[in-house]
């Protein structure tokens, strides 16, 4: 598939590189990103594990892995950490792939956990970002799906207000609810945004509080597809 590449040699040649960008010895968390269907998962995570052995990696990751390939992976070296979206926006994990990580002692990194900016409030419509923007062709933010999304939305933005927090303070203090194997990495490019983020660890919501997001952001509450087709593709599911 065009823009992978899991090749044990470009496994070892992109570990290099990045050790040499950082300045250090080795790398904390070495992911792969997405699942090459070109490349068997025992080749590419086997590499990864010469790197260990040889201390340039200490713990290895997945990104977006389905379940035969992170049981596959993890037979091959322990998998630390799962990379992939989840939030109360996005809860396509919790039939299937949290309990397999449960099962196997994987941790869950999740990333989107503000939902697009959706959960946090933020979120415009498509024709609102350039055409180089992702968000431009998103289904979620187009149309009828996008008027349906804010409004499913709306259930953060209220317990916030109820809460004296901020939207993206009750979805991430969602996620921290969830479990201590749940490390979200909310993205921001300003200190005022980081600083609120951290906030979300001193929210506490209780029992009652989180049914009610349960429920208002159940699986079938989102309108239109995680991604375009293309970019599904990339998807182990």
């Amino acid at each position: 598939m065009a823009g992978l590449d899991s090749r044990p040699a470009h496994v070892r040649e992109v570990a290099e590189a990045s050790l040499r960008r950082l300045g250090t010895d080795y790398i904390d968390l070495f992911y792969q990103h997405r699942i090459d269907p070109e490349v068997p998962i025992e080749d590419t995570v086997g590499a990864m594990s010469d790197l260990v052995k040889e201390g340039k990696v200490r713990f290895l990751g997945l990104s977006e892995a389905g379940e035969r390939n992170i049981r596959r992976a993890h037979a091959t070296h322990p998998i630390s950490a799962l990379q992939s979206e989840y939030s109360l926006w996005e809860r396509n994990l919790e039939p299937r792939i949290l309990p397999l990580l449960r099962e196997l002692g994987i941790g869950l990194v999740p990333f989107c956990p503000l939902g697009r900016g959706f959960l946090a409030g933020s979120a415009k419509r498509a024709e609102e970002y350039p055409p180089t923007d992702w968000r431009f062709s998103d289904p979620r933010f187009q149309g009828k799906n996008f008027d349906a999304n804010i409004r499913a939305a709306s259930v953060v933005r209220e317990l916030a207000a109820q809460k004296g927090a901020t939207a993206a303070q009750v979805a991430l203090a969602w996620l921290l609810y969830k479990g201590g194997d749940i490390v979200p990495i909310p993205g921001t490019k300003r200190r005022i945004y980081l600083e609120e983020n951290l906030g979300a660890s001193a929210l506490t919501l209780g029992p009652a509080e989180i049914e009610r997001l349960d429920l208002a952001l159940a699986p079938n509450a989102v309108a239109g597809p995680r991604y375009n087709q293309r970019l599904m593709a990339f998807i182990d599911r």
